[in-house]
């Protein structure tokens, strides 16, 4: 009995994975309403499957194996005919424009104001001056468009040239040598060891993490700093 529930929570949960990937690389915020009922539905088959004695462990693969076609498919017409698409997800529409509140819009949407004030505050906008347009995506997000006068100033607008950036590698984590890492970057322990003791930092495992990137060298912290 338990080992036929541990089983299929174990199936249930590859096939849920794998599942999930089909609808690609998301975050949780760029999650749409109808990925969200996929996996519902998804839950709900596993949850029904793994303590109903009478449902075997070939038909919870047949049922999840017939949702994953369902939702392969769907995404399919959706992709395929545009209309479909716009019906079961909508399209992204302006509430904001020209600095101007499209309050039918946002009832519309259902989104109140001070939602849609927090929405701004977590892109760096805290006053409706600054937004020129802003549109209702249909994830839920909204994208923003602000006036000039309030977009940060950049290098190329001030003729200042910048050296370009590189991404920061870790090299060391939680105490632990990352030789990946190291690889990426074409050094090796042998280099690691003497540059960190050139820098004034003992034993290795001391370190909670060190990053390193081509411009700036290392930037490293011990486990007792805070």
């Amino acid at each position: 009995m338990y080992g036929l529930i541990a089983l299929k929570l174990i199936i249930g949960l590859i096939a849920l994975m794998v599942i999930v990937r089909t609808l690609g690389k998301k975050e949780m915020a760029q999650i749409t309403p109808l990925d969200f009922i996929y996996l519902l539905i998804l839950g709900g088959i596993l949850e029904e499957s793994v303590y109903d004695d009478k449902v075997t462990i070939g038909h919870l693969i047949f049922a999840l194996g017939i949702w994953a076609l369902a939702i392969l498919l769907f995404e399919w017409i959706m992709r395929k005919f545009e209309g479909i698409r716009v019906l079961v997800m909508g399209n992204p529409y302006p509430i904001i424009k020209d600095g101007e509140l499209d309050i039918k819009a946002i009832e519309k949407s259902k989104l109140e104001l001070e939602q849609l004030r927090t929405l701004l505050r977590q892109q760096g906008i805290f006053s409706f001056k600054e937004v020129q347009f802003a549109f209702l995506e249909t994830s839920g997000d909204i994208s923003v468009m602000r006036y000039p006068e309030f977009e940060p100033v950049t290098p190329q607008q001030l003729k200042v040239k910048v050296d370009p950036e590189t991404p920061s590698v870790l090299l060391v984590d939680e105490g632990e040598i990352e030789e990946k890492g190291l690889r990426m970057i074409g050094k090796d322990e042998d280099w690691l060891r003497k540059n960190l003791k050139k820098e004034g930092y003992g034993p290795i495992e001391e370190l909670y993490f060190v990053e390193w990137t081509e411009r700036e060298g290392f930037n490293i912290q011990k486990y007792n700093e805070k």
